[in-house]
């Protein structure tokens, strides 16, 4: 099999996604007034993933080379910290979740503890403020801030 191939496989399967992301998003319904409607953010989601799926298709990587341990340990703890993230939303709260997901992430990517709490909590209050006070929309705020 040419060694490009995995890279056209992936292609594949990302840009499925994408049609399946912008068919899925336009299902969305809400009960109140907004202007933009729930579709735009999946939408504005799927063109890029779409338009890199396709990159990797056309102009695969000619010596693709496969992960090593470390890096794949990290990719996988990214996917684990992504997956647990919703199921933390409601009990812990929009600011608390966000806070420990952004710090495990920041922490992943190369950060010391320090630096990586201080980038949690910019990050959970900074877009608690923005979504729940600047554009009202309503966030879970858990046991700490109800």
């Amino acid at each position: 099999m040419d060694a490009r191939m995995s890279d056209r496989i992936a292609g594949a399967i990302f840009l499925a996604l994408a049609v399946w992301c912008w068919i899925t998003a336009g299902e969305y319904a809400v009960d109140f007034s907004d202007p933009a409607g729930p579709a735009l953010f999946p939408r504005m989601i799927a063109v890029p993933l779409g338009l890199l799926s396709l990159f990797l298709i056309v102009r695969p990587d000619p010596n693709p080379s496969w992960l090593k341990w470390p890096q794949a340990a990290g990719q996988l703890a990214t996917v684990v910290v992504l997956l647990a993230y919703p199921a933390l939303l409601e009990p812990a709260g929009f600011p608390l979740a966000t806070i420990l997901a952004t710090s495990v992430l920041a922490k992943i990517m190369g950060a010391n503890w320090l630096q990586a709490a201080v980038c949690g909590a910019a990050v959970g209050f900074g877009l608690f403020i923005l979504f729940d006070w600047g554009f009202g929309l309503p966030l879970p705020v858990g046991p700490f801030l109800g």
